[in-house]
């Protein structure tokens, strides 16, 4: 490939020079403001005032003292550097290959003579022909991955094999958070900005293992259209932030916003980074990486978890159960159950029991004296199924999770709360609720961030906040003879509540665990033990806390969602009573980003009925 320092050289002038024509005019005195310096500082425009900062927070990054918060030094810091004579890892045109190459572009200025062994030998074992965007699916058992993950794969020319692939490396940008602290601490600390982010590179497989395998998550990849000198360019900007500090927060300066700051660098012009506002969920800077027309094809690659699903999903419901009694050990491989079935009923059987029993022992630990005599036995009794087909491979889903609903919405409805009309007008910056179109979410889940639900009631125009929502997450899993999840849910923030005189805004912390079963292929019921506390000066001790049931049938398709059901909490600090109502709501989806919703309440609380119903329009932006 020759020398990567000289290639990267190459790169950057053909990725820049359109750029370039546009842009402000290449003198010393003006360089500082280029779009293009810019980018590859990781410089920003202050919310007050005209300068700009930057978001790397690591003091290697700069070779000025004031380069995190002036362009101008940096640049004039870095231009003197590059020229000074010698060579070497340490020297500024090793240390910074893009900018280098972009600078000597720019002021027609010869080629570096400087020796770079350490990147020179990083850039060659790279080995990078494309750049695939992959995008793991949303996993609600860590906070950390609650939306998602983002990671660039760096694949080697085409005419490698599959399993080169495998072995091919990974971008990736994370929190580098301490091993022992807790998800509540993880959550607290990446949303405000308590950990340090570094960019690190590893092996496909051992990403494949950590998503695909272990966290049961789909993968989509997204083979990126970015020439070979844009490649070239991309790796060289990576060389100069890998293992630089850039501070990490959850919703915005997260795993996706830093890969979006990569791609803005190898191809000018394209922007991305001005997309995000208030967050940058890994869904959506997949769609806005689609939407500048950067994507050249996609793949899908199933999870261990999907597969078996499929698996066990494509037998009949009697077959179902002859396989489950053969991984728990009630039936024999070749019993009278299976020998009455024909032999490609018996063959699918057969793939399906083993591909669970693989999947129980490598992901649930079943143990290996148990798991691995009925692997052997179930892989002997399909050998002399020669002739039968094997079960088709896991579909590609028809709807991509980024071709879903987008994540901010608002609505605005009208009803009425005993005889109280009002108007309601709802914020909801992410994520998906149950009731939102289903397409490109994972059945039965629910997250969402910094709801804010503002009520104005006509008859004496007073405007309330009726509730504010920190984090709510539900996850409604159905069971089967196969897997037995556990349904579960908790949120927190702010609501009103009633005492019984009046209706005070309290701060709350709710969940709730249980289990769910499917009643067809939308339908769902569930049943939830659920526990709720509340904590303010209004209550008459201070706080409440209440056990309590959550019981309903949840269907979703991509046309209607309905969640019907009935709770009942019993509030046993302040005055003991019960608080029992019954729901009805529904949407009605209108492509991706209109729902028409409407919502019934009929509860029960300190001796009297009271109604509520609400209709409206969600929009999805």
């Amino acid at each position: 490939m020759g020398n990567p320092l000289r290639t990267g050289q190459a790169a950057l002038w053909l990725a820049c020079s359109l750029a370039t024509q546009a842009a402000i005019a290449a003198t010393p005195e003006q360089l500082h403001k280029h779009p293009v310096w810019l980018t590859l500082g990781h410089y920003h425009e202050d919310t007050l005032g005209s300068g700009h900062t930057s978001q790397a927070d690591d003091p290697a990054f700069f070779l000025s003292e004031n380069g995190k918060t002036s362009p101008r030094d940096e640049l004039a810091a870095t231009l003197e550097a590059i020229q000074q004579p010698g060579g070497g890892d340490d020297h500024a045109s090793c240390r910074f290959p893009a900018r280098d190459a972009w600078l000597r572009e720019q002021l027609n200025l010869p080629s570096t003579s400087a020796d770079c062994p350490a990147y020179e030998e990083w850039f060659e074992a790279l080995n990078t022909e494309k750049v695939t965007l992959v995008f793991a699916a949303s996993y609600l058992n860590s906070p950390s991955s609650m939306f998602g993950h983002t990671f660039l794969r760096l694949d080697p020319p085409q005419d490698d094999t599959e399993a080169d692939l495998l072995l091919a490396n990974t971008i990736s940008y994370a929190a580098d958070a301490a091993e022992h602290d807790s998800e509540l601490l993880f959550a607290y600390r990446g949303i405000f900005g308590g950990y340090p982010g570094i960019t690190s590179i590893r092996p496909y497989y051992e990403m494949i293992r950590l998503y695909n395998d272990i966290e049961h998550r789909d993968l989509w990849e997204y083979t990126l259209n970015l020439s070979q000198p844009e490649v070239d360019t991309l790796l060289a900007h990576t060389w100069e932030i890998q293992d630089k500090n850039f501070d990490y927060y959850f919703f915005d300066e997260n795993c996706a916003y830093r890969l979006l700051a990569l791609i803005d660098a190898a191809r000018p012009g394209t922007d991305l980074l001005d997309e995000v506002s208030t967050h940058a969920i890994p869904s959506d800077t997949v769609r806005w990486v689609r939407d500048a027309d950067l994507v050249e094809s996609v793949r899908y690659r199933p999870s261990a978890a999907t597969a078996v699903s499929h698996s066990l999903d494509t037998l009949p419901r009697d077959h179902q159960t002859i396989a489950a009694a053969i991984a728990n050990g009630y039936v024999q491989v070749d019993g009278p159950e299976m020998q009455q079935l024909s032999d490609q009923e018996r063959a699918w059987v057969l793939d399906a029991t083993y591909d669970y029993v693989r999947y129980q022992s490598e992901a649930k630990g079943w143990p290996r004296e148990f798991a691995a005599p009925l692997s052997h036995q179930l892989l002997v009794s399909r050998s002399r199924l020669e002739n039968a087909q094997k079960i088709p491979p896991a579909p590609e889903p028809k709807i991509r999770d980024d071709q879903g609903h987008d994540t901010f919405r608002v609505s605005l409805g009208s009803g009425q709360l005993e005889h109280q009309a009002f108007t309601q007008l709802t914020l909801r910056p992410a994520y998906h609720d149950v009731l939102d179109p289903p397409a490109g979410y994972r059945t039965g889940a629910q997250l969402q961030f910094l709801r804010l639900d503002a009520r104005l009631y006509h008859n004496n125009n007073e405007l309330q906040v009726e509730q504010l929502v920190g984090v709510e997450i539900r996850s409604l899993s159905p069971r089967n003879p196969f897997f037995s999840p556990l349904s579960w849910q908790v949120g927190f923030g702010g609501r009103r509540t009633d005492t019984g005189t009046d209706r005070v805004f309290t701060p709350y912390l709710e969940g709730g665990a249980g289990g769910s079963w499917s009643l067809g292929q939308y339908t769902q019921a569930f049943a939830v033990a659920t526990a709720d506390l509340e904590i303010d000066d209004d209550l008459r001790r201070g706080h409440d806390f209440a056990p309590g049931a959550d019981l309903g049938l949840l269907h979703q398709n991509n046309r209607f969602s309905l969640l019907a059901g009935a709770k009942t909490k019993a509030w046993i600090i302040n005055s003991q009573h019960r608080q029992d109502q019954l729901y009805l709501k529904g949407n009605l989806h209108i492509g991706r980003e209109f729902s028409l919703f409407a919502e019934f309440t009929r509860e029960d609380h300190f001796d009297r009925y009271q109604s509520l119903w609400q209709a409206g329009i969600h929009a999805y932006f």
